[in-house]
This record gives structure tokens, sequence and C-alpha cells, in this order.
């Protein structure tokens, strides 16, 4: 059985750091793969040099393009760029698609640190950082809008069934990987009543109890999707939250076995359903960068990067 990059399954750090990256040269013979391998190489021995005590997990996601002349073999089944969705009031999910996906999570963030120059130094010449953003885990896992992220999250074991790919599959052991950042309206939201964040969101502030009726538009109602056997689909998100005193907002970060599943909550958030309601939630948050991505297997990922 394939075994998945273990810290994507690595939960309770405090620190996280993602950076994308995107190839200089994206022509028909494209950035010499060895150029972006020995990048990769780098990242990795920064992230585990020194004592235990200073490792950084590290997760690597890799691009459409780029995995196809990585591994020509082993694209999984349906992987495609992210691509713009617009609400029919104007909500927008953002499309921004990158080559390399980098994570970095301690509970350190001097590491964290350290790690992402190592890697923004290893990249350069054959990659450009199109973005990285640090951060934090905010009081007992809440989102900076003060409620509980992440409740119906499945545990780490529970999440390997959903989120890894299974045996005889290409791509096998291997997970699709949606990255977005989203950025808070947090005084507007702040200015509701918390009953009314409340109906907004679906759940109580104080203890995340699930409301017992839930408003048609309320984030809860539109992101428990179906599949078409009628049962919820369910994703692993490690969303984390980000931010300065002049912006803020979440990290979203999730995995799949299907990259289906996602593309189906995110229609229900937007409205790009037939009753056309959207998520309310997108009402005081909007994306500002949108991606799609593959976490090979470990033992896949460490031929790819392996020179010769």
């Amino acid at each position: 059985m394939a075994s998945p990059q273990a810290s994507v399954f690595h939960e309770g750090t405090s620190f996280h750091w993602f950076l994308h990256f995107r190839l200089i040269d994206r022509g028909p013979a494209g950035t010499p793969i060895a150029d972006v391998t020995a990048a990769l190489r780098a990242v990795r021995d920064s992230a585990s040099s020194g004592p235990p005590s200073e490792t950084v997990n590290l997760v690597i996601g890799f691009g459409p393009d780029l995995l196809s002349r990585l591994d020509p073999t082993g694209v999984p089944d349906g992987f495609r760029p992210f691509t713009e969705i617009v609400g029919p009031v104007g909500h927008v999910a953002v499309a921004t698609q990158e080559d390399v996906f980098v994570w970095l999570h301690s509970d350190r963030h001097d590491r964290n640190f350290e790690v992402a120059s190592a890697a923004r130094r290893a990249f350069a010449g054959c990659a450009s950082l199109a973005r990285e953003t640090p951060s934090f885990v905010y009081r007992d896992s809440r989102d900076l809008t003060g409620f509980i992220d992440g409740t119906e999250n499945p545990d780490a074991d529970a999440a390997r069934s959903l989120a890894v790919i299974g045996d005889g599959r290409p791509g096998a052991g291997g997970s699709f990987v949606l990255t977005q950042r989203w950025v808070h309206d947090l005084d507007g939201f702040a200015g509701l009543a918390v009953t009314e964040q409340e109906q907004i969101v679906g759940r109580t502030k104080p203890d995340s109890v699930q409301l017992e009726v839930l408003a048609p538009d309320s984030h809860v109602r539109r992101s428990s999707v179906d599949d078409d056997a009628g049962e919820e689909i369910k994703i692993y998100r490690r969303s984390v939250p980000y931010g300065t005193a002049a912006e803020a907002g979440l990290y979203f970060l999730s995995f799949t076995d299907d990259l289906s599943k996602i593309d189906r909550m995110l229609a229900s958030m937007y409205g790009r359903t037939p009753d056309g309601v959207h998520d309310r939630i997108i009402d005081f948050s909007r994306t500002v960068s949108g991606a799609y991505y593959f976490a090979p297997a470990a033992d896949d990922l460490a031929r790819m990067i392996t020179p010769g």
C-alpha cells in the first residue's frame, strides 16, 4: 500500500508557512526538471536539519503541468488547474494556479522562517515565489471571526480513507489539494449581533454546537453536500488563520481523493446550483488566491526528486 506524505496528517502544530512557486520558463521545453528537483531536495534537507526538536514538517505538491513532466504515468484521473468560479451575484473564487506548493508547519515560527527562506533561495533561477502566507493557530483552533474551525473534520486516521487515493489507481497514496487564501471583513462581521453571526455560520459561537434550524444560506448548510449516492461528501481540512492588523483571514487547505468532491462544495457555496443560493459567509470573506495541487505518495515524491 502506498503511503502518503506523513506531514499531511501530522496535527497539533502551532505555526504554518505556505509558499507557492511559479516556474520561470513555462514554454514547451520548460524549466529543466533537474533544477526543480535540486531545489526540492534543498528544501527537504533544510526542513530535516538539526536535532529532532528543530525538524519542520514538510508537504510538497505539484500543479498539473509540472506533475505531468515529473511523473507522466502517475498523474491521477481528473487532475486539472483550478479555474475561477463566479456566482450569480458576482462573488468570485479567484484562480491563481502555480506549479509548486510547499507547506511547512511546526511549533517553531523561527524554524519555519529559516526553511521558507531556504526554499526561496533554492528556487532562485528556476522559479519565482508567487506568494507566501505565514499562519498560526488562533486560541483553541478558532477562525479569526471567533468561531471554532473544523468542527466536523475527521481525525487523522479516518481522514486517510477520505483524502488518499486508493491502490490500483494512478497517483495511489497521494492526495489532491485545494489551497485558497481568504481575506475576512472582520469589522463588518463583528458589527453583527452574535445571534446573526451564528445564523450565518450555522453553529453557536462559544462551543460550536450546530443550530437545530439551519438557514438555507448558512455555511453549514451550503458546505454540506451529498454525492450521487446521497452520501454526505467529506474532505480533510487543515486550514489556519493568518494576518496583520491591516489584513487578516483564513488560509484554507484541504485534501481529497477526488476533485469532484471539492467542485461540488464550491458550487454550493457560490450559488452555482439550481437553487442559486450562496453561502452567506462569502459576503464577509473573499478569496485572493486559489489553486489545485497534487501531493504525491511519499515514495513517489522521493523517486521524483532523486537525481538520476
